[in-house]
C-alpha cells in the first residue's frame, strides 16, 4: 500500500492536481481586480448574476467570482485568502469535504463558495456547531457579502417570526445544525403557509463536519408534546432495582443469563453496553410484583421499566454519561464533553436516571416530529463540509452522504513532533508518569494541554497536580461557561490546562496567550457587563455610542496585549511550543487527532504524546488477550513504560473495532430512519399541498370513493353478490355520516342483481348528494377551507400516533432476530403495513369529519393537535441575551413623573403605567 501511494500519490494529491490550474486562474486576476474601484468591484455581483441567468455555469464564473470575493475580503477585513484557502474553497464548491488543519482559516474559506453559489438566488446555508460561532461569523464575514451587495441572515435559538423569515430569504444564512433541523420540522407542523420559514435546500457548507454529520448523527432531533402523566412506577421500580446485585463483565455468555447458579441479579456487558436480568433477577421481580411470569404480554410495561432501571444503575455513570445540576439530569456529550442542555434520553431511560438520582421524575413526552441529521442533510442538492479531521471516517462519509474528502496541505509546514505512545502496566504507574512529564515541561516553561476522556478523570488528575503544588486550570462540562477563555490561554508560558478531550473546540490556542481573551478579561475587571463585552467584540453594524466606546477600549486593550505577548510567545517557542498530553486513547482515532491538532498551528512548534495503561477501557474491552498475557510474562514493573510496535498496532486495531461498531450502529439507525423518511416525505408533501391552498375537492371525492370501495369489497370478499347481513355491516360506519339510520336497508333479493361496483355507486351517490348540499349551504370557499382544516388536523393526529407506534415497533423488532428474521426487513414490512393502515384511517376519519362537523358563524379555525413542550436541543448558551434597558421603579405613593401632581397609584397616565413600571 505504501509503495503504491509513493508511486501514484494519495487520492487527495491526485485531486489537488486538477484543482491547482483553477486556483492559478484566480491568482492571475489579483492585480487586475486590485486596480478596480469599490464601485467597479461591487458591480461584479450584478454582472455575474446576469451571466448566470444567460446560461453560464458556476464553474465558468468561479475564477472571477473567487477573485472578486478575495479582493473584497482584503478591502473589508484586511484578510486575503492564501493559495491553500482558495484550494479549500474550490473543494467546497464541488460538494466535497475539505480537511484543513486547525488555524488554517476555515471561516474565511467558506466565503468563497458561499458567494459563488449565492449568485443563483437559491440561498446558501452555512452550518456551525454553536450559536456563538454562527453569530460571530455572520457579522464578521457578513461584511464581505454586504460589501458585494448580498444579504446575510442568522438563525440561532431565540430568533423568531419576521426575523427568521428574513434570515432564510437572505442570500447567505448562518445558523446551527440544531436550528436548521428544527426549523424544517416546525415548517412541517405549520398551520399556515406564512408560518413556514425555509425556502429551499440548495447548498450547505457544514463547519466541523465530522462533529455534526457523524458524532451527532446517533441522536435524532425530536419535537415533543405533552404525554401521559408521569407515574410513580419509575420510583417504585428503582427502589426494587437498588436492592439487586449487579455483575460487570467484558462480554456476556448467553448461558450466563439463564444459569440457575448465577449469583448476580443482572449482568452488565460493558463491551456491548447492555444489561440483562438473570434467571435469579427475573424470579425476584416476579416475587416482588406478584407476577406469574414477567415475560407475559400484559407485563410488558413493567418489564420495560425494570430494564431501563437496571440500565440506569448498571451502565449510566454520574459525571461520565450525565451530571446532576440544579436538580436536573443533564447528558454529557461523549465526544465533546459538553453538557447537552435540552436533550433527554428516550424510551424512559432519562426518567429511570432521574429516579436513581432522586430528582423530580419528568412527565413522559409524546413525539410530534422527528428526523435524524443524516436525513436532514441529505435533503440538500449539494452538501460540503470542512474540518481538521475527517480521513478516518472516509467510509462513512462516502456511504451515508456520498461525500469524498480532499486533504488540503497547510500554508506553512507542520512543525509538531508526535511522539510514540507509552504504555504502562496499570493506571497508577501511568498517572505517576503523566505527573513527571508535566513537571518536566513546567520546569522549562513549556505549556501543557492535558486531554482526558471524562470529567471523573480530569478531577482525579487535578487532585494529583494539587498535591505536587502545580498551578493549573481544569476544564470540563461542569464549568462549560468559561470554556473558550480557559482554552485560549493554554499556550501561555508555563500554563497547565486539564481538559476533557474536545473542550473549547473552535478556539485558537496561541503561543504566549490569546490577546482577544486577555482584553475581554480586562474589560470585565473594569466593570463592563458580559452583554456589552459581547457587543464590543462583535462585528454588527451599530450607531450606539456606548457600544462604539466599548469597541474602542477593546481594540486598544487587544493591540496592547498583542505587543506584550510577542516576547512571551518567543519564550514558549524556545521551550518547544505547546505540549499535548493524552491520558487515554479515545475510542475514535479522529478525536485523538483533534486533540493533537491543538498544537502546531500555522507552523508553530509543538509536541504530543499519549500515555496509556492496560487498565484503560479501550484496552480492557477491546485489546486482545494475547497482548495482556505478553505483558504479564514480561514481568515489567508499574513504572516501566513499554514502547512496542505490537502494542501500538493492538491499540489501533482496538480503535478500528470500536469505530466500525459505531459506524454499524449509525448505519443501523439510518436503515430504520430511512423507512420513516419515506413515510415522512409522503405526509409532509400532503401537508404542503394543503398549506399551499390547493383545491382539495377532487382529493375529497377520491377519498369518499376509496373509503366506500374498501368497505364494500372488504365485506364481499370473493363472492359475486352480498347478503343483507354483510351489506348492513359494510355500510354501518357510514350511518350518521352520510347515510340516515333508515336509508339503504336492502334485502337479500334486492342485493342479488347488484355486483360490487353497483353497490359502491349506490352508496357513493348518496354521499355525493349530501356533499353537494353541504357545499351549497356553506359556499365553495368555506367548504374548501373546511376540507383543508379537517385534513390537516387528522393527518397531524394520526401521524403523531404513528410515530409512537413505529418507535414501539422498533423496540420490539430486535427479538425477530431470534427467529432467524432480519429485524430491518421485518421493520420495513410491518412499518409499510402500519403506514398503509394509517393512510386508510386518515381517509376514513377526514371523510367522517367533513360530513359531521358543524360550522359555526361561517368560520373554521386551524388548531394545533398538541402543545409543544420541548425540543431535544435548544440554545447552547453561547450567545448572551441582549442588554435589557433599565426601567425606573416608582413607589405606589411616589408622585407620578408625568407631572399630573397625583400619586402614582391614583394617576391613570399610560406613559408610567405599563407592566414594566409595576
Amino acid at each position: 500500500m505504501g509503495l503504491l501511494k509513493k508511486l501514484f500519490g494519495t487520492s487527495s494529491q491526485r485531486e489537488l492536481k486538477s484543482i491547482y490550474p483553477i486556483v492559478d486562474k484566480v491568482e492571475a486576476l489579483e492585480q487586475e481586480y486590485a486596480a478596480l474601484t469599490d464601485a467597479q468591484l461591487q458591480a461584479k455581483t450584478a454582472e455575474f448574476k446576469a451571466r448566470y441567468a444567460g446560461g453560464e455555469t458556476l464553474d465558468d464564473l468561479l475564477p472571477e467570482a473567487f477573485a472578486t470575493c478575495r479582493e473584497a475580503a482584503w478591502r473589508v477585513l484586511g484578510m486575503k485568502p492564501y493559495r491553500v484557502q482558495l484550494v479549500g474553497g474550490v473543494v467546497l464548491h464541488q460538494g466535497r469535504i475539505a480537511e484543513m488543519k486547525t488555524g488554517e482559516g476555515k471561516t474565511l474559506v467558506a466565503t468563497l463558495p458561499a458567494y459563488l453559489n449565492a449568485l443563483t438566488g437559491q440561498g446558501v446555508h452555512i452550518v456551525t456547531v454553536n450559536d456563538y460561532l454562527a453569530k460571530r461569523d455572520s457579522e464578521w464575514m457578513g461584511k464581505v457579502y454586504k460589501f458585494l451587495g448580498l444579504t446575510v441572515g442568522l438563525v440561532i435559538h431565540g430568533v423568531t417570526g419576521a426575523e427568521k423569515h428574513a434570515a432564510y430569504d437572505a442570500d447567505i444564512t448562518y445558523g446551527t445544525n440544531n436550528e436548521f433541523g428544527f426549523d424544517y420540522l416546525r415548517d412541517n407542523m405549520a398551520l399556515y403557509k406564512t408560518e413556514m420559514v425555509q425556502r429551499s435546500h440548495a447548498f450547505a457548507i457544514v463547519d466541523e463536519v465530522d462533529s455534526i454529520l457523524i458524532d451527532e448523527a446517533r441522536t435524532p432531533l425530536i419535537i415533543s408534546g405533552q404525554g401521559e402523566e408521569s407515574t410513580q412506577l419509575y420510583t417504585i421500580v428503582d427502589s426494587f432495582v437498588a436492592r439487586l446485585t449487579g455483575k460487570k463483565v467484558a462480554s456476556v455468555d448467553e448461558k450466563q443469563e439463564e444459569d440457575p447458579n448465577e449469583t448476580a441479579d443482572y449482568i452488565v456487558d460493558e463491551k456491548a453496553r447492555t444489561v440483562t436480568l438473570t434467571a435469579r433477577g427475573v424470579a425476584k421481580a416476579e416475587q416482588q410484583f406478584g407476577l406469574e411470569n414477567l415475560a407475559d404480554p400484559e407485563n410488558t410495561t413493567l418489564s420495560h421499566h425494570i430494564n431501563q432501571a437496571i440500565r440506569a444503575r448498571g451502565l449510566m455513570k454520574r459525571d461520565i454519561d450525565y451530571v446532576v445540576k440544579d436538580g436536573e439530569v443533564i447528558i454529557v456529550d461523549e465526544f465533546t464533553g459538553r453538557l447537552m442542555f435540552g436533550r433527554r434520553y428516550s424510551e424512559g431511560l432519562h426518567q429511570a436516571i432521574e429516579a436513581k438520582e432522586h430528582v423530580t421524575v419528568a412527565r413522559e413526552s409524546k413525539t410530534l416530529a422527528t428526523i435524524t441529521f443524516q436525513n436532514y442533510f441529505r435533503l440538500y442538492d449539494k452538501l460540503s463540509g470542512m474540518t481538521g479531521t475527517a480521513m478516518t471516517e472516509e467510509e462513512e462519509f462516502g456511504h451515508t452522504y456520498n461525500l469524498d474528502i480532499v486533504e488540503i496541505p497547510t500554508n506553512k509546514p507542520l512543525a509538531r513532533e508526535d511522539h510514540p505512545d507509552v504504555v504502562y502496566k496499570n493506571e497508577a504507574g501511568k498517572y505517576r508518569a503523566i505527573i513527571r512529564q508535566i513537571e518536566d515541561c513546567h520546569a522549562k516553561g513549556q505549556p501543557v494541554l492535558v486531554g482526558t476522556i471524562s470529567i471523573e478523570k480530569s478531577e482525579l488528575l487535578s487532585k494529583l497536580l494539587q498535591k505536587k503544588g502545580i498551578r493549573h486550570n481544569v476544564l470540563n462540562a461542569k464549568n462549560h461557561e468559561k470554556e473558550a477563555e480557559i482554552v485560549a490561554q493554554a499556550g501561555k508560558l508555563g500554563a497547565v490546562t486539564v481538559a476533557t478531550n474536545m473542550a473549547g473546540r473552535g478556539t485558537d490556542i496561541m503561543l504566549g496567550g490569546n490577546a482577544e481573551y486577555l482584553a475581554k478579561a480586562e474589560l470585565r475587571k473594569a466593570g463592563m457587563s458580559d452583554e456589552l463585552i459581547a457587543e464590543a467584540t462583535g462585528f454588527a453594524d451599530t450607531q450606539d455610542q456606548e457600544v462604539l466606546d466599548a469597541r474602542k477600549r477593546y481594540t486598544e486593550a487587544e493591540s496592547r496585549y498583542k505587543n506584550d505577548i510577542q516576547s512571551e510567545a518567543d519564550q514558549v517557542r524556545q521551550a518547544g511550543g505547546l505540549f499535548i498530553l493524552g491520558t487515554e486513547r479515545h475510542e475514535s482515532r479522529r478525536i485523538d487527532n483533534q486533540l493533537r491538532g491543538r498544537a502546531g498551528r500555522q507552523g508553530d512548534p509543538g509536541e504530543s504524546r499519549f500515555f496509556l495503561s492496560l487498565e484503560d477501557d479501550i484496552m480492557r474491552l477491546f485489546g486482545s488477550e494475547r497482548v495482556m498475557g505478553m505483558m504479564e510474562n514480561l514481568g515489567v514493573d508499574e513504572d516501566t513504560p513499554i514502547e512496542q510496535k505490537m502494542l501500538s498496532n493492538a491499540i489501533e486495531t482496538a480503535q478500528k473495532k470500536v469505530e466500525s461498531k459505531n459506524f454499524q450502529q449509525r448505519k443501523n439507525v439510518l436503515e430504520y430512519d430511512d423507512v420513516m423518511n419515506t413515510q415522512r416525505e409522503v405526509i409532509y408533501k400532503q401537508r404542503r399541498q394543503v398549506l399551499d391552498g390547493e383545491d382539495l375537492k377532487q382529493s375529497m371525492l377520491t377519498m369518499i370513493h376509496s373509503v366506500i370501495e374498501t368497505a364494500v369489497h372488504g365485506h364481499m370478499g370473493e363472492r359475486k353478490h352480498m347478503d343483507a347481513e354483510s351489506f348492513r355491516a359494510a355500510v354501518a360506519p357510514f350511518r350518521g355520516v352520510f347515510l340516515a339510520a333508515d336509508e339503504l336497508k336492502l334485502t337479500d333479493a334486492e342485493l342479488q342483481d347488484k355486483d360490487a361496483e353497483a353497490l359502491v355507486r349506490l352508496v357513493e351517490d348518496r354521499a355525493l348528494d349530501l356533499y353537494g348540499k353541504k357545499e351549497q349551504a356553506l359556499g365553495a370557499p368555506l367548504m374548501r377551507e373546511l376540507e383543508r382544516v379537517m385534513m390537516l388536523r387528522v393527518v397531524d393526529e394520526y401521524w403523531m400516533d404513528h410515530l409512537d407506534n413505529m418507535t414501539e415497533l422498533r423496540q420490539g423488532i430486535g427479538l425477530r432476530a431470534y427467529g432467524q428474521n432480519d429485524p430491518v426487513v421485518e421493520y420495513k414490512r410491518e412499518g409499510y403495513e402500519m403506514f398503509e393502515d394509517m393512510v386508510a384511517a386518515i381517509q376514513e376519519e377526514t371523510v367522517r369529519r367533513v360530513f359531521v362537523v358543524r360550522v359555526q358563524a361561517n368560520k373554521v379555525e386551524r388548531k394545533r393537535v398538541a402543545k409543544v413542550t420541548g425540543e431535544s436541543g435548544g440554545g447552547d448558551g453561547t450567545v448572551k441575551k441582549q442588554p435589557v434597558k433599565k426601567v425606573v421603579k416608582i413607589g405606589r405613593n411616589d408622585p407620578c413623573p408625568c407631572g399630573s401632581g397625583l400619586k402614582w397609584k391614583k394617576c391613570t397616565c399610560k406613559e408610567y403605567h405599563s407592566e414594566d413600571m409595576q
